[in-house]
């Protein structure tokens, strides 16, 4: 390669210099941090490659393992050649939204206005990157949950806000202690996201703290924006609507989504109700940021939602998995319980083995599982250091599971783990 070939290519580009603050500015593409999920990808890559015999026990995938149910897949097949679904859907069809409202009707007995009180979203995530643009002007404050999802997080910082960070402990059932909010954060707190069943943790929130949200909301002037995509794997009771509430549909929204109980993941189709003012400036910042989604695709989930059995169904499989992952891991030295909701086991994380490996966090523990026994976690050091094991593995049937669970059983043994 010749010099001047060699300085273009070591050259930054005339742009390097235009690049936003809020996503490295000038420094963009010059970090050299690593982050955990691209650790774990060069784990398992390593652990693959010194043991290609020894086959993966993947309990870090965070995404359903089966295809959508074929009553929905039969729909699409259906819609997808009619002509009148050829164009844009803008803010969704009716269709989709009125299956909505009956959904929520018939499930947690919360009435909606189908056209003022629903709107679809291309998944729940884009919900979450758009309803900062409502609300955040800068130097205002979201108060967010960690561990959790961050894209409302990431997005409040992208509009010059801050995000004010709860910790979900064990000791107050992964519930924000929202009393420990500095009344100076109140002041400038424009909103609240929660999720519930949460994940990573598994917990399910009660009726009586979404009433003190409720309250607490209408005293310090803050929106709610509650995360609902577990909702309909929830294992410790009916699953709970924040917008069951008394007085919920005066402060916030529920953002459902169609992937977890629907098994419809890559499908992206989600919807956004409460409070008509508030999804009445979503969809105006939708309108300004996508043109909806596919109008067969929206009606093949106007068909899930209409049938009950199919995340029925959904809830009984993970919970049968959740249920024998907890018995395989507390016969490991684990200590762990069947989880409120999700597909995600959350549990303690070892310190060291009995070998004399330390672990300083769990991101060690991580690694080491699987590049010593093939075995793949997902980390969380953000309030506390917990593995989360996702039951969402690809097991074809119930024997597939247990062989699993014997030689998940069979590995930990070995590993000598130590907490």
């Amino acid at each position: 390669m010749s010099t001047a070939a060699s300085e273009t290519t070591n050259t930054d580009p005339y742009f390097q210099s235009l690049f936003a603050d809020r996503i490295g500015g000038a420094n963009y593409g010059k970090d050299n941090e690593i982050y955990k999920f691209e650790k774990i990808k060069r784990a398992k890559r390593k652990a693959m490659a010194e043991h290609p015999d020894r086959k993966l026990l993947d309990f870090g995938i965070g995404e359903n393992d089966c295809m959508a149910d074929p009553s929905v897949r039969k729909v699409m097949n259906e819609e997808v050649n009619k002509p009148e679904n050829r164009g844009y859907a803008d803010n969704g069809i009716m269709e989709y939204k009125q299956a909505a409202a009956r959904f929520m009707q018939r499930r947690f007995g919360v009435t909606l206005d189908p056209a003022t009180q629903i709107n679809h979203s291309i998944g729940s995530k884009p919900a979450y990157a758009m309803l900062p643009a409502c609300f955040i002007n800068p130097g205002d404050v979201t108060l967010m949950t960690v561990p959790g999802y961050p894209v409302a997080g990431t997005h409040t910082r992208y509009y010059g806000g801050e995000v004010f960070r709860l910790p979900l402990l064990a000791e107050n059932k992964f519930l924000p202690d929202m009393d420990a909010v500095p009344e100076d954060i109140y002041r400038r707190t424009k909103m609240l996201v929660l999720n519930y069943p949460n994940s990573p943790t598994g917990a399910t929130a009660t009726q009586a703290f979404y009433e003190k949200v409720v309250a607490l909301a209408k005293e310090k002037q803050f929106v709610v924006v509650q995360d609902a995509a577990h909702m309909l794997l929830t294992f410790d009771g009916k699953p709970l609507s924040f917008l069951q509430t008394p007085g919920a549909m005066d402060v916030g929204v529920e953002v459902h989504s169609m992937s977890k109980g629907y098994d419809m993941i890559g499908w992206r189709m989600g919807f956004v109700c409460g409070h008509e003012r508030i999804v009445s400036a979503f969809a105006d910042v939708k309108d300004n940021s996508d043109s909806g989604q596919f109008m067969a695709t929206q009606k093949a989930a106007a068909a899930a939602l209409d049938n009950d059995a199919i995340p029925d169904r959904i809830n009984a499989k993970y919970r049968r998995r959740l249920e024998k992952l907890v018995a395989t891991l507390n016969e490991c030295g684990f200590e762990c319980q069947l989880p409120g909701g999700t597909y995600f086991l959350y549990a303690q994380s070892p310190s060291g083995t009995k070998s004399g490996a330390s672990f300083a966090k769990a991101e060690d523990a991580t690694r080491h599982l699987i590049e010593q026994f093939g075995i793949v976690t997902v980390p969380w050091d953000d309030a506390g250091s917990f593995l989360r094991f996702s039951v969402t593995y690809v097991a074809d049937t119930e024997a597939d599971e247990d062989a699993l669970m014997q030689e998940t059983k069979n590995r930990l043994g070995d590993a000598g783990l130590v907490w």
